[in-house]
């Protein structure tokens, strides 16, 4: 038993660490120590001992608990005390079957039986979930069960059984006591009143079926994770956190997520460019008063005296590729920069597709959180004939019509992917620009092994100015909190 134990939990901190969360040799060995003293009786009791000894941030809480139900399951195959049919033959008793289970979460969900609802969840998956065809015997999907369910579809049922418990209720509309129509009680108040509990009522029960739909996800990987492994699934079945989510990969959901990150996110990293900033003050020894200061202690210099540098805040100038391809790597940075825009003393932010237009004062001038989707969505003024990215006209209109908001005092700051669509890259236009500016640094939301593949001209790029794979919010928290020239 301790042996099996200790191997699980090696193998669910490497997993962890697979998807980001630091989790070092001593934090194993406590979470060892935790687990021979908590035992396996009670799983809830052993997640929370496991996360006090293995998390650093709560914002890894979320993977923690998709992995530990991975390699902690709830149970082993089916669960003791659920009755699951056999998966249904024809596309008609898919339906039959879905809607006698839809009838059962509506139950479930009047009642607020936590019990009810994990059972349901588990011949859900076993019911509707189980994949047919021969490659993928023995797995289970959770999105044709979800699909299959339909579970939204629950709620007017569920409140409608609500409805009717209350007015079978003794005191309720239905006992003929008449509480809500008594003289001078007017009509409008409680109709006011019963409607506000039914949004309120409506809204709980879209959060409840929302957390069923976590439940069927669990059960899933459960089961996938049984007949896979728990490697594989731990792998490709848990979503990363929000920070490790690539760029090119989020959708609409994980992109909201990380925007709502950008203000907690934008204040430590103004902290971490102050402290650098006052570290860079500091020039170099000062010879004649470390000398003179030398005196005080016999000659020997214990205390250095520095010749500290006029402080002064950069310009900072953002070249950002806005096309379709990676618009929302573009578009976040773009709103991170916004929120650290007093770290500089100008910002000029120039968008593109294949022409340059001047986006600073829709940016800039716009309140920190306000929708700047009209600023990015409006496409007309960064193309001429065609909708894709021509990185080497852009240099050159760069020279042309907006050089003069380059100086040597300037850190200037490309994003997009450097994929020209065969076109004529223009490396000396891109020469031109670095060899005015104070620097130059270009971020690549594509992983590094992918330039110079295709239509990519990176590693020609890279060969005139810093190029920094920069693929998720990690990245570039960590380029900007100790590269980007403050």
């Amino acid at each position: 038993m301790s042996t099996a134990l200790d191997s699980r939990l090696v193998g669910f901190a490497r997993a962890l660490r697979g998807h980001g969360v630091v989790v070092g040799t001593s934090e194993v060995v406590d979470a060892g120590a935790a687990a021979h003293v908590l035992g396996l009786e009670d799983r809830e009791r052993l997640r929370e001992g496991l996360a006090a000894a293995l998390l650093r941030r709560a914002g890894q809480r979320q993977v923690f608990d998709d992995l530990y139900d991975v390699w902690f399951p709830a149970a082993l195959g089916d669960r003791d005390g659920v009755l699951s049919e056999a998966p249904p033959a024809t596309v008609q008793d898919r339906r039959t079957r879905a809607a006698e289970l839809r009838d059962d979460l509506a139950r479930a969900l009047a009642a607020g039986d936590e019990r009810a609802l994990d059972e349901l969840a588990a011949r859900v998956v076993a019911e509707l979930g189980a994949l047919a065809n021969a490659a993928t015997t023995g797995s289970w999907s959770a999105q044709q069960a979800l699909d299959s369910l339909a579970p939204q579809t629950a709620i007017a049922g569920a409140l409608a059984r609500m409805q009717d418990a209350d007015e079978d209720a003794p005191g309720g509309s239905g006992d003929g006591s008449g509480g809500s129509g008594g003289a001078g009680s007017g009509v409008s108040g409680p109709a006011s009143g019963a409607s506000f509990a039914s949004r309120f009522t409506r809204d709980e029960l879209r959060s409840e079926v929302a957390a069923f739909r976590r439940r069927v996800e669990t059960e899933t990987r459960r089961r996938n994770a049984e007949a896979r492994g728990a490697d594989r699934i731990s792998r490709y079945a848990v979503r990363a956190p929000a920070e490790q989510t690539p760029f090119l990969l989020a959708g609409p959901a994980e992109l909201d997520e990380l925007r709502g990150a950008i203000q907690p996110l934008s204040r430590k990293l103004a902290t971490r460019l102050a402290a650098r900033r006052r570290r860079a003050s500091r020039g170099s020894i000062d010879i004649r008063r470390t000398l003179r200061r030398s005196l005080s202690t016999g000659g020997i210099p214990i205390r250095p005296a520095l010749q500290h540098a006029s402080p002064h805040r950069p310009d900072l100038v953002i070249l950002c590729d806005l096309s379709s391809s990676v618009a929302g790597f573009s578009r976040f940075t773009i709103l991170l920069v916004q929120a650290l825009a007093t770290q500089f003393r100008r910002v000029r932010i120039l968008g593109f597709v294949n022409r340059v237009d001047d986006l600073t004062d829709d940016v800039i001038g716009a309140a920190p959180g306000s929708d700047l989707s009209h600023a990015f969505d409006d496409l007309s003024r960064m193309t001429r004939w065609h909708r894709n990215s021509d990185y080497g006209a852009v240099f050159a209109d760069v020279v042309e019509h907006h050089l003069d908001a380059i100086s040597h005092r300037s850190a200037v700051l490309i994003l997009g992917d450097a994929r020209s669509n065969h076109t004529d890259p223009q490396f000396d236009m891109l020469r031109e620009i670095a060899g005015r500016a104070r620097h130059v640094s270009w971020l690549n939301p594509e992983p590094a092994r992918m330039w110079g593949s295709g239509d990519s001209v990176a590693l020609r790029y890279s060969e005139i100015v810093d190029m920094h794979e920069c693929r998720n919010v990690a990245q570039l928290r960590e380029f900007v909190s100790r590269l980007l020239p403050v």
